[in-house]
């Protein structure tokens, strides 16, 4: 490989090596510094490039990229703040293991600490956050330093998928030209002949990376526990975007149906949607309304739990309460759960696990999960709880009902019951994620859920939700609340310079809702203002401004307008008002109505048990 200038080779090693590595995807912001890696992307063959004008956004869309994936999306941006805006979203993707390459153009090492203009310091700057960072030695047409490179190039993005995936940081400094101007004699054509300078064929170097498993020992206290178990309980938190694409669903079924346990699937989880859930959702063995009734059953005794704390905090509080054995599984040993009652820390790939948990099982004489009379009625409590939780839950959510009592709850289970099949929906923090958490029925349709739940914040939603459905061909379906829709407004540029088509749901409340379930709610002042924060903000100026059609709709009539959109090419915000306080106020009524029904459904069920 030659180039006119050693600046433009450094550029095309770089992606040359990342390309033949597996790197499909890249997100450039644009800038001066980086112009060798912009020009030299911009031109590749063999990886997509997505321009966003404005640093975070861009960040944020290529996290939704790599989250939808699994695989890494690169990022690439000039020096100088440019690269501090990378930051929010390298810090969500640490939290939620996203696999993530991060290349920041840097000015030449000596320009630092002389007040250069555009000059900080970027050598480890987004510390502990990353899985690995290097700082790129600067371009020259060294055999030794351009192996280097690739070697280095191949390693950063192998360290994206490791155990933990997570962001990796390269700097890149360069000198000027940028450009791919001729300076004679900077790059020999001689150099083209040499290994560095011609690479080899595939990547540099080949990585194969293996998987945590457990030997035969370490399954038999696993094995026995469940075997033993009278009420055994699986829980399936927010799955982390490789271990999404390698678990298989049918495998924790088996599991729980050989057992006789019920699977609590977070909505995040992978598995509270897909053809692994019968005709009757409300028939396990995969559970969605425990929100609601978890408080209400019998303690578990055994429980395996994978996945990042789930979504619920009563199902967190009963986890925390239950005097029950809990194998917990983190594929890099990690310890994510905040209560510590956890007693046994499994260090191995759940889809590992379960794929051999069923083969033991299976091969264990006598381990059919229903003869045992306690395990019938720990089963019949788990369906009769649900089914009469989703019984009163729809009565709530006809249109009839919301034309006197509009509930944004409503809007989140006609989301889920009415998307496309296959479709990828991407909820914001906040509320709409604690209602997808209650009212996203499991359903037997491949729908990808997606959120923002490593560091929980509500900027560039809609930013990594459209980078999530320029990864497929899915329908995609983005809810968010008002406040995280102001926050990340540029983002939504991206609908036409990166083609994505979207429905966006807007729950629009007038400022964060979500403080009403705090005790500060009392204190008003300084409630209004300084929390819930009202800010009075017309959208539909939004859709002018970056051509999407906007329509404003009740809540009575909403699945109507959903429905219309998921046929309609282009990009529709369907907004939804709502009083904040008064939601609030029928949120916790309904579950209260919940509640007690289901504390009466299993009153009655112990009564007739004892008969």
């Amino acid at each position: 490989m030659t180039a006119p200038n050693r600046a433009t080779l450094w550029g095309r090693v770089l992606a040359d090596e990342l390309a033949k590595g597996g790197l499909e995807a890249v997100c450039i912001a644009p800038g001066s510094r980086s112009t060798p890696l912009t020009v030299t992307f911009a031109a590749h063959d063999d990886i997509d490039v997505y321009s966003h004008l404005d640093e975070r956004s861009a960040a944020y869309f290529a996290l939704g990229r790599a989250r939808r994936t699994g695989e890494p999306t690169a990022l690439v941006c000039t020096s100088g703040t440019a690269a501090a805006n990378f930051h929010p979203a390298v810090i969500e993707a640490d939290q939620a293991r996203v696999p993530l390459l991060v290349l920041t153009a840097d000015r030449p090492p000596e320009l630092r600490d002389s007040g250069a203009n555009q000059t900080v310091d970027q050598v480890k700057l987004y510390g502990d956050a990353v899985r690995w960072d290097a700082e790129l030695p600067e371009p020259e047409p060294d055999e030794r330093k351009v192996r280097s490179l690739r070697t280095t190039a191949v390693r950063a993005l192998t360290e994206t998928t490791g155990v933990p995936p997570g962001p990796v940081h390269l700097n890149c400094p360069f000198r000027k030209p940028l450009e791919p101007i001729d300076v004679p004699g900077d790059v020999p054509e001689s150099f083209a002949e040499t290994l560095a300078g011609g690479g080899r064929d595939g990547a540099f170097v080949e990585t194969t990376a293996g998987e945590r498993t457990l030997s035969d020992d370490q399954y038999r206290p696993l094995v026995r526990a469940l075997a033993d178990a009278d009420r055994p309980l699986i829980v399936a938190g927010p799955a982390d975007p490789v271990d999404l694409t390698r678990l298989e669903p049918a495998d924790v079924v088996a599991v729980a149906e050989r057992v006789g346990a019920p699977i609590l699937a977070d909505p995040l989880s992978g598995l509270r949607f897909g053809p692994h859930i019968g005709d009757d959702s409300a028939d396990g063995p995969v559970y969605g309304g425990y929100d609601a009734y978890v408080d209400e059953l019998p303690d578990p005794d055994v429980v395996v739990r994978f996945g990042a704390s789930p979504t619920s905090k009563p199902l967190r509080h009963a986890l925390r309460d239950a005097n029950a054995r809990q194998f917990l599984i983190d594929p890099a040993g990690d310890w994510r759960e905040a209560t510590f009652t956890a007693t046994d820390l499994l260090a191995a790939a759940p889809g590992t696990v379960f794929d051999g948990l069923r083969e033991r099982l299976e091969a264990e004489a006598g381990a059919d999960a229903t003869d045992s009379e306690i395990e019938a009625e720990w089963l019949a409590a788990f369906d009769d709880a649900e089914r009469r939780h989703w019984e009163i839950r729809n009565e709530a959510l006809t249109a009839s009902a919301l034309e006197s009592e509009p509930f944004e709850g409503a809007i989140l289970a006609s989301v889920f019951s009415n998307a496309p099949n296959p479709a990828t929906v991407f909820v914001s923090n906040s509320m709409p994620i604690r209602d997808a958490d209650r009212f996203g029925r499991p359903r037997d349709a491949e729908l990808t859920v997606l959120a923002n739940r490593g560091a929980s914040g509500i900027d560039g939603i809609t930013s990594t939700a459209l980078g999530a459905g320029s990864a497929t061909d899915d329908p995609l379906v983005l809810v968010t609340g008002d406040l995280a829709f102001y926050h990340d407004s540029n983002g939504l540029l991206a609908v036409d310079r990166c083609d994505v088509d979207a429905t966006i749901v807007l729950l629009d409340n007038d400022g964060g809702g979500i403080f009403h379930k705090l005790p500060i709610e009392e204190f008003d002042p300084p409630f209004t203002q300084q929390f819930k924060t009202p800010h009075s903000l017309e959208f539909d100026a939004l859709g002018e401004l970056y051509g999407l059609e906007f329509e404003r709709v009740t809540p009575a009539d909403f699945t109507a307008a959903y429905r219309r959109s998921l046929e309609t090419a282009g990009t529709q915000v369907l907004a939804v008002e709502f009083d904040s306080e008064a939601n609030h106020r029928r949120r916790d009524a309904l579950a209260g109505r919940v509640t007690d029904a289901v504390a009466s459904v299993l009153e009655d069920d112990a009564v007739d048990s004892s008969d």
